[in-house]
């Protein structure tokens, strides 16, 4: 099943964001989750990360908590905001 978790985070997170930033990405490249789609959300300067999105294939929901509580980003707190839903890709891919 495919999942989209959206964070956004928390207000004056943007440094702790960066320092953090080196062991997301490992995690993201080690989890043996299969993300899908990933990427910073970002300020309408275009620039500026404000949160992240992903697109996860998992067996269920409860694989889809878990690969968002065990990221740095979630251990220390960056995100505020976390939105977990089942996606249906209707473009076949």
């Amino acid at each position: 099943m495919r999942y989209v978790i959206k964070c956004l985070d928390g207000e004056g997170q943007l440094p702790a964001r960066l320092k953090h930033r080196p062991a997301h990405k490992a995690y993201l490249a080690t989890c043996g989750v299969d993300i899908r789609l990933s990427g910073p959300l970002v300020a309408d300067d275009g620039e500026t990360m404000i949160g992240s999105l992903f697109v996860v294939e998992v067996p269920d929901r409860a694989a889809a908590e878990r690969f968002h509580r065990e990221d740095p980003f979630s251990v220390h707190g960056i995100w505020d905001r976390v939105s977990i839903l089942a996606f249906l890709d209707l473009t076949g891919r």
